[in-house]
């Protein structure tokens, strides 16, 4: 099976290979015989297969008869479960147009008119970056039914809820393996569009909706949070921890990031700015101040290198310092923000020029920070690379001319680290045999 769509192909390799040639000699050293890769261990050569990014796998399996089974071998899915590796990639989706709608926001309650358009059967489509390699890759969710969006990503996997007001349907995927769909209970409490949180690791699955409650058939108020959890110690708790929001809080529909080391989900709040942060274990939430509030322009949070890290465009008129693009972390005690990192001034102003006041979206994952300008079809995004404190302009996404969803040409994307086996979902497998199916 062929995950990933090639064209066009980028022969950029990630790494150069540290062979050693020269044209004055008619031997080739001992470790450099050609001869001696056919005597290698077999389970030295899958471990080395194990390390090999997902497109480079899937091109490796045509290779011969063995390494296209190693992807139904229990033993090569389980070493590379122990091994773990971790490319870090970027997942993009169009975003569904829908008709508009009358919103009228207040610090209570949203009134609106909930009318979306309907559009033909399309099959979904992802568009997978690669940091390293600055390539686009294509994929497609044939399964995904109608009325669902994605809405985040942790563990190799991807949340789709359903786009009606109601108790929300969940459905998790491996974008490598399109045809293995999970479902989850639907919510308890009917939501608009809620805040959705995800967090998977090999034992165990957490998910977190919260906000948009519906108080009536015409209008939500942000309340309540609900949360699933269950893992391989045969706990679970099917949406049966709720706990309810800061009072008077505006939260961001949609965008939630969890930090492993923390162990807490956070998003943003606005008006004014200040960070919200869910602590799991606890089952309550925090309100951070942000730094710089009164002067920061489409903040965004993001989680990188296993911290918890705020992008904003800084700009006041009468400020002392010049206009800019700014990072700061959030430091171990949980409410004191570090700046990490600043745009050069030169390349803010080809930024700003783009974006043109129209707003711009971060994402992280690992090393790298995506910032995309709202409203351009993702053709303009800069990529930052905190390794080597490095800004590029990103190459624009060849599939953005088309594709399913029946969305625009706008992109919404989320960190996403690609995972051969995600073995946690035979949980919830598990879960219909205790409760009645979902």
């Amino acid at each position: 099976m062929e995950a990933f769509d090639h064209t066009p192909y980028v022969t950029t390799f990630p790494f150069s290979y540290p062979f050693l040639t020269t044209t004055t000699t008619t031997t080739n050293p001992p470790w450099m015989d050609t001869r001696i890769w056919s005597r290698l261990p077999q389970r030295l050569i899958d471990r080395v297969i194990a390390f090999l990014p997902p497109p480079a796998f899937f091109r490796a399996r045509s290779v011969c008869k063995r390494w296209y089974s190693l992807l139904f071998s229990h033993t090569f899915l389980q070493m590379y479960l122990q091994i773990n590796p971790k490319p870090y990639f970027f997942i993009f989706f169009k975003q569904k147009t829908t008709n508009p709608k009358t919103t009228t926001t207040t610090t209570t309650a949203t009134v609106f008119k909930h009318n979306t358009t309907t559009t033909a059967a399309v099959p979904e489509e992802g568009y997978i970056f690669d940091p390293e390699t600055l390539s686009w890759h294509r994929l497609v969710f044939p399964l995904i039914p109608s009325g669902f969006s994605p809405a985040c990503s942790s563990g190799g996997l991807v949340c789709w809820v359903s786009d009606e007001a109601g108790s929300k349907g969940l459905l998790l995927s491996n974008p490598l393996f399109p045809s293995l769909l999970t479902p989850l209970p639907p919510t308890l409490r009917p939501r608009l569009f809620p805040s959705i949180g995800l967090a998977i690791t090999n034992s165990s699955i957490d998910v977190m909706v919260s906000g948009d409650d519906m108080i009536s058939p015409y209008a939500v108020k942000n309340l309540t949070t609900e949360s699933f959890h269950i893992d391989l110690g045969g706990f679970y708790s099917i949406w049966g921890t709720t706990s309810s929001l800061p009072r008077l809080c505006s939260l961001e529909s949609g965008k939630m990031v969890y930090v492993e080391q923390t162990g807490k989900f956070y998003c943003m709040n606005y008006s004014p700015f200040s960070v919200l942060g869910y602590d799991m274990g606890r089952n309550e939430w925090c309100k951070i101040q942000a730094p710089m509030r009164r002067f920061l322009r489409s903040p965004s949070l993001v989680e990188s290198r296993g911290k918890l890290v705020l992008i904003a465009a800084v700009e006041k008129s009468k400020l002392n310092v010049p206009r800019s693009l700014r990072m700061w972390a959030l430091q171990g005690c949980g409410t004191t923000w570090v700046e990490i990192e600043r745009m050069p001034q030169q390349l803010y102003a080809q930024f700003a020029e783009v974006e043109g006041g129209r707003g711009f979206s971060c994402v992280g994952n690992g090393e790298f920070v995506v910032v995309g300008v709202t409203g351009t079809a993702a053709e303009k995004g800069l990529l930052f690379d905190f390794g080597r404190k490095r800004w590029v302009w990103m190459p624009r996404c060849p599939y953005g001319g088309g594709g399913g969803g029946g969305g625009g040409g706008e992109l919404n994307g989320f960190g996403y680290v690609p995972r051969l086996a995600t073995p946690v979902t035979g949980l919830l497998d598990q879960l219909t045999t205790i409760n009645p199916p979902f």
